[in-house]
Order: structure tokens, then sequence, then C-alpha cells
């Protein structure tokens, strides 16, 4: 399983429309919120993607990208996202190849496990979470994870300008000896 720190491990896998989804083109432009779940309709799995849905504008808002993973085909991937009016991408792992590349353990020796991970906007690993049976508290973690990395992007933007607008004041004294700024 990647930890904190490393880079994910690529994914590159068909969506629920059947097109190519590549994670990488994702560096640079969105936190990635990267879902790998056991099987579309089943009660935790069918909980928990709908528990996305209701948080996705949520995700959004705080700059990332929600995408969910499991083993079934694209078609059961469509009828889900339809049946469930799920605004995120899935992403059909054939043959289990991500879950292996991610290294997401399997439950009870043999259940596909359920982990969230964030991904920074470098690629980065920056936050792992394992519960096969607490599926909601997946978003928590994750939403909770995403707003705190954008309220750093927001505070490192904000002390950006600053300095940025403190280059470009003069400052200088005025006759009375008052310290004046004009941009």
């Amino acid at each position: 399983m990647p930890t904190v720190g490393e880079l994910a491990p690529g994914l590159r896998l068909r969506d629920q429309n059947g097109s190519w989804f590549d994670l990488s083109t994702l560096h640079g432009d969105a936190v990635a919120v990267v879902f790998f779940y056991p099987r579309d309709f089943t009660g935790g799995c069918t909980m928990e993607s709908c528990a996305f849905r209701d948080a996705y504008e949520d995700f959004v808002d705080a700059g990332a990208t929600v995408i969910g993973v499991s083993s079934d085909s694209v078609g059961t991937h469509r009828r889900f996202a339809n049946a469930f009016r799920l605004p995120f991408t899935l992403l059909a792992d054939d043959g289990g190849r991500a879950r292996k590349a991610w290294d997401v353990p399997k439950s009870l020796g043999f259940l596909p496990g359920r982990v969230t991970y964030v991904v920074d906007t470098s690629g980065k690993v920056v936050h792992v979470f394992n519960s096969q049976l607490n599926a909601v508290a997946h978003i928590r973690e994750a939403l909770a994870v995403v707003r705190q990395l954008a309220g750093s992007a927001e505070r490192s933007h904000q002390e950006q300008n600053r300095q940025r607008d403190g280059d470009e004041q003069q400052h200088y004294r005025s006759p009375d000896g008052h310290r004046q700024v004009t941009a």
C-alpha cells in the first residue's frame, strides 16, 4: 500500500463510459480522492458511493476530483452510476491490476478491500484510510484532508500575493515622517 509521502502508483483504466482515464493527467490541477471498493450494487459499496455523491460538491469546491475503483466491468459501472446518479468517475479494474499496484489489502483474506487515498497535486499520497466495515467514514476522512489541503493552498496563494504585492509597492517617508506606500 502506498504510504503517505510516496508517489501514487499509475492508474490508467477505462471509466464507466468506456473512455481511458489516467490519474497522472490530474497532477498539478486537482487533488484526487481515489477510493477502492469491493463491488457495485452491494449494500456497503452503494452506501459509500452515495455518500461520496452527496458530498461531491464539497469535494469539488475544495479542489478535488473523486474517483471510484472496483473490479466491476465498464457496463456494470455505467448501470451503477446511472442508477444512483453518481457524478464522479468509476474505473473498471479488470483483473485487479490497479488494486495490486496500489497494494489494496483483502479483508478476511478473500474480500476485496475498501481503501481511500488522497493524492495531492504533485502526485504524492497524503492520506490513506482503510476500513472495510465503516464505509461512510471514508468520505468524512477524505473530505477533512482535502479541506485541509485547500486551506493550505489558499494560505500559500495569499502569501504569494502579499509577497508579490509587497515587491510591487514602494515605501517612502512623507515630509512629516509618516511611512507611505504607493503601488
